[in-house]
């Protein structure tokens, strides 16, 4: 069985060296139990402003499994884990994607290919906690989910980017054509067999993460427009109470006046204007970020654009 690891980088190389050792010292040890005949490890530098590459060349030179893949500019972490896994379609019969930090448990990873070998295509790798997170990260991580599964978005709580992938799995994966990735809700999409693997999450071993908060914020919004349609719905909805309150409103103006009752309004008009205006700003928004989506689409342009590769 040969398997690929394909491991996005954005200046990760602090931590690179003690990756690519565990990473070695993991895969002979599966080579010696007949687990794994053939092993590539590609590391994916996604548009690195630091010495990133030049680590990845000089474990090129050094380690028998690594292999290079370097993006011309910075695409984001789906984007670059879509080019490994791009990589990897017809040349191995599974491919794990893990990041670079060591936070993933890559001595789980044993556990993953057994699941494969038992006829599982997809193996996922879920946290048995959140220890390691901030509170504000775990709160908002938490509440994410929760969000997603409300609105009728399939996701497994406390699944990053750490999972297996059958030759079969990854070759349906490469089929789906659009550029708003979001390969957490896309994989499962597949309805291949699937199967979870518990681990704990390390702490980074070097270096700080990559995702700022205003990068997560862009995430989840991602991936609730790619997968929902439900901020639309709640449009149609918050329209209809504002209309049912107009008429309401409106009946009560009319009953006033034949009553001969003075309407003192100007502090309930006011409010309502602000409070419609606001509405209609936000709506507009809303639609904007699909219409956004599609304007993507539409325009088909590659995911990445590949500088050099190794």
């Amino acid at each position: 069985m040969k398997l690929n690891v394909v491991i996005p980088c954005y200046n990760e190389d602090e931590v690179l060296h003690e990756t690519n050792r565990q990473l070695t010292e993991l895969v002979d040890s599966m080579i010696d139990d007949n687990l794994l005949t053939e092993c590539d490890i590609l590391y994916v530098d996604d548009g690195s402003d630091d010495k990133t590459w030049d680590v990845i060349e000089e474990l090129q030179t050094t380690s028998p499994y690594v292999h290079g893949l370097k993006l011309a500019h910075n695409v984001g972490h789906q984007n670059a884990l879509w080019a490994g896994l791009e990589q990897s379609v017809g040349k191995c019969d599974a491919v794990v994607s893990i990041d670079a930090d060591l936070q993933h448990d890559i001595h789980r990873i044993p556990d993953m290919v057994l699941s494969y070998q038992a006829g599982y295509e997809v193996v996922y790798g879920i946290r048995n906690s959140r220890a390691t997170d901030s509170k504000f990260k775990k709160r908002t991580a938490l509440s994410f989910y929760k969000l997603m599964q409300k609105i009728g978005v399939d996701l497994i709580p406390n699944h990053a980017d750490f999972r297996l992938l059958g030759k079969n799995a990854l070759q349906a994966l490469s089929e789906f054509p659009e550029r708003n990735l979001f390969l957490r809700g896309m994989v499962r999409l597949l309805g291949f067999k699937e199967t979870y693997v518990y681990f704990d999450c390390n702490e980074r071993y070097a270096g700080k993460s990559k995702y700022s908060s205003r990068k997560m914020f862009a995430f989840a919004l991602d991936g609730i427009t790619s997968f929902s349609v439900w901020p639309l719905r709640i449009i149609y909805l918050i329209g209809l109470v504002c209309l049912g309150v107009s008429i309401a409103e409106m009946i009560y103006i009319l009953v006033a006046y034949f009553q001969g009752r003075t309407i003192q309004g100007w502090a309930s008009l006011l409010f309502s204007v602000w409070f419609l205006g606001g509405l209609l700003l936000f709506s507009v928004g809303v639609v904007g970020e699909y219409i956004g989506k599609i304007y993507k689409e539409v325009k088909r342009r590659p995911r990445y654009i590949i500088e050099k590769q190794i």
